[in-house]
């Protein structure tokens, strides 16, 4: 199963870090007992090259037909332009907000009418950044019906913004897969697993 595969991989790699009893504050100002940096994996040649085969297999697994990548300032940009050229397709990425200067793009490469998109992710929380790029895709009359993601804290917020946008998430891994994978490994006692689940149904309240 990927979603084990990978789960163990970040893990491994430490991009994800499980620590109930320490928890760390997002800048939301959350309490979480885990963190993902996705992005310490860019720097790791093997587990990078296994992510990407991985993004080309469930883009193939889930028949997932597309014009251009579209990776996400900044931290899916590397992420887009790895798949964009494994796959020899265009590529873009999608700006948080538009320039103050010059063009003031908010997308940045050459996006045309009716294109297919995929937008490519590299961790999914409550989804507002992901789907502010699927809406900015849109208005440029583009189609986006897939967002493609490396990992998702499969938060509430997230399963119905994605529903409402009419957008699928699909993803390399995610928190279920991650929890069991941690017990079975080893990387939490028991009652920690429990503490990450009671966090996962309530991120607002936890540790309050």
């Amino acid at each position: 199963m990927i979603a084990e595969e990978v789960a163990e991989l970040l893990l491994k790699a430490e991009a994800i870090i499980l620590r109930p009893k320490q928890p760390f504050r997002f800048a939301s100002g959350i309490l979480s007992p885990i963190y993902c940096d996705n992005r310490l994996l860019l720097s790791k040649v093997e587990q990078r090259e296994k992510i990407v085969s991985y993004y080309i297999k469930k883009i193939q697994e889930n028949s997932i037909e597309f014009d251009v990548a579209a990776g996400i300032a900044t931290a899916s940009i590397p992420w887009a332009a790895l798949i964009a050229e494994k796959l020899a397709k265009p590529m873009i990425y999608i700006r948080k907000a538009a320039k103050e200067h010059g063009k003031q793009n908010l997308i940045e490469g050459g996006l045309e009418k009716g294109q297919k998109v995929l937008v490519i992710e590299d961790l999914v929380s409550t989804g507002g950044t992901s789907l502010s790029s699927v809406e900015a895709a849109r208005k440029e009359g583009a189609a986006v019906e897939v967002c493609l993601a490396i990992f998702t804290y499969e938060m509430e917020a997230a399963k119905k913004g994605f529903e409402h946008a009419k957008c699928e998430l699909v993803t390399l891994s995610n928190f279920s897969a991650l929890t069991e994978v941690a017990a079975k490994k080893g990387y939490v006692k028991e009652e920690e697993i429990q503490m990450l689940r009671e966090w996962n149904a309530n991120p607002e309240g936890w540790g309050k």
